[in-house]
């Protein structure tokens, strides 16, 4: 990477802490309805975080240790409440702090 790419990608990444209050306000009933879905899982909770857009099903799937028919369920609940994208790589729609599952808060 660049020097100019490093530095944009570091604001980046400070505007999203900063940001975040109010992107958990602005989401609150999809964050509620992704956490419900998603439940205890770690492998679920793993495989959303994955998806960014970027990656195909089977990436998601080596990369979470989910197995394909809990990820096709998965899919089908995540895009019938409008929180991913509906193509090959799906990419959640709304913006979570990686430490989104790990978090207790309700």
């Amino acid at each position: 990477m660049n020097e100019q790419t490093e530095l944009l990608s570091e604001i980046r990444d400070l505007l999203r802490l900063i940001a975040e209050p109010a992107l958990a306000k602005r989401d609150e009933g999809l964050r509620v309805a992704l956490r419900e879905l998603v439940g205890r899982s770690k492998p679920n909770a793993k495989a959303v975080l994955l998806m960014d857009g970027t990656r195909t099903r089977a990436a998601i799937r080596q990369g979470s240790g989910i197995d394909q028919g809990n990820l096709s369920r998965l899919a089908k609940s995540l895009r019938e409440k409008g929180l991913i994208t509906a193509d090959e790589q799906p990419k959640l729609l709304i913006a979570i702090p990686a430490n989104f599952f790990e978090t207790t808060e309700k």
